[in-house]
């Protein structure tokens, strides 16, 4: 005879299963593509293979080459150079949401101009941009010439590439990071405000003290996700100049690991590359966490 007890712990053992297997499907996922890719990505780093035959060990020949690749360190250069887009971007984001947080005709048309950007296709904006920057024909120059001023051939010269794509780059995410500080803006308690000007506090006096600190938590994940997508940067750079710029003026770190693993079969060696531009972003995003508990520590 089946007892309540007996009955209760088969209901609790198909529970647990069941629960079991909504676990299992994520980890394995996880394993599946992630883990095990990261931990054959270690191994690969220390060998030199072309991702066709079994990979050769070769120690730290892969690191020791990369300390003397200069393509590497101009590559590298390059990229921490969009970096300098990170703050624009941000900087004109917030001050487009403190417009567009104001009751006026058009919010909605203007919001959604900024966003457009946001969810077109990379590949066709990169594209579009490219012609934009054409030295003989491009709406940049013919725009430019209005005023008088001769245009260069902005992807086709070392000084100007990289600035080019930074504008792009700006451009294409502003809106993101605008709807973000809409969003904070709009969550700010009203009270803080009235009490503020009950105190005789200005404008200026508002923003520092009040909507900076507000806004902190939105500007801290705009800059780590920033940061860590400007490290990735490449379908920009392979599509506008798929030569890597005048000079390898344009070349990212990702491009350039691309350019190793499959146009020089250099797997091995663009691995390496790829775990140290890993640790590098560890390395900085963790330098943000600790930056931002000391800030918010410091406002509390």
């Amino acid at each position: 005879m089946t007892t309540p007890t007996s009955r209760r712990s088969r209901l609790h053992r198909k529970e647990h299963l069941a629960a079991l297997a909504f676990v299992a499907a994520p980890v394995i996922g996880f394993i599946a593509f992630i883990g095990y890719p990261l931990v054959y990505s270690l191994y690969t780093s220390f060998t030199s293979w072309n991702g066709l035959g079994a990979p050769v060990p070769n120690g730290l020949d892969n690191f020791v080459e990369m300390m003397g690749d200069r393509y590497f360190w101009q590559s590298l250069g390059n990229t921490v150079f969009y970096m300098i887009g990170i703050p624009i971007g941000l900087v004109i984001s917030l001050l487009l949401a403190l417009a567009l947080n104001r009751r006026m005709r058009g919010l909605t048309f203007f919001r959604t101009v900024y966003y457009i950007p946001v969810v077109s296709s990379l590949a066709a904006v990169a594209i579009l941009w490219q012609w934009a920057y054409n030295g003989d024909f491009g709406l940049v120059n013919q725009v430019l010439a209005i005023f008088g001023i001769d245009g260069p051939n902005w992807l086709q010269n070392a000084a100007t590439a990289k600035p080019a794509i930074i504008i792009m780059a700006v451009w294409k995410g502003i809106g993101y990071s605008m709807l973000l500080y809409l969003a904070a803006l709009q969550s700010v308690p009203s009270h803080l405000y009235e009490a503020a000007s009950l105190d005789g506090a200005g404008p200026f006096t508002k923003f520092r003290y009040i909507t900076i600190p507000m806004l902190s938590p939105v500007t801290f994940f705009l800059v780590v996700t920033n940061i860590i997508g400007g490290a990735q940067i490449f379908i920009e750079i392979n599509i506008m100049t798929p030569n890597g710029g005048p000079e390898f003026s344009t070349a990212s770190i990702v491009w350039y690991i691309w350019q190793k693993a499959f146009n020089y079969l250099q797997m091995g060696y663009a691995t390496a590359m790829a775990l140290v531009l890993g640790v590098m972003v560890f390395i900085v995003t963790a330098i943000q966490f600790r930056i931002n508990r000391r800030f918010q520590f410091s406002i509390d």
